[in-house]
């Protein structure tokens, strides 16, 4: 009989960013961690990216997978993000004009 086993890194508690799947026992959402992986001005490992954060490279590679078995999910909610983002930088620039 087969037994899967699972890694528990991640976490999602809707006390800590407002639910969003993050790092367990971090604030560190999984898309910042796929953010800062595609979003460097130079390529970088995930294991400069653990160092950066803090973070075992065991913590970052689990963001990652998590990151793939959910992908669509999380690039909508980093699209809807940087939507929001662009959007507050418009209405910024519109009220200082």
């Amino acid at each position: 009989m087969q037994t899967i086993l699972s890694i528990n890194l991640i976490a999602s508690d809707p006390t800590v960013r407002s639910g969003r799947p993050v790092i367990a026992g971090t604030s560190i959402e999984i898309s910042d961690i796929v953010c800062a992986l595609r979003r460097e001005p130079e390529p970088r490992t995930l294991e400069q990216i653990a160092t950066s954060y803090a973070l075992s490279p065991a913590q970052v590679y689990a963001a990652m997978a998590f990151y793939y078995e959910h992908q669509t999910d999380i690039d909508m909610a980093i699209q809807a993000n940087d939507a929001a983002i662009q959007a507050a930088k418009a209405k910024s620039v519109d009220q200082h004009a």
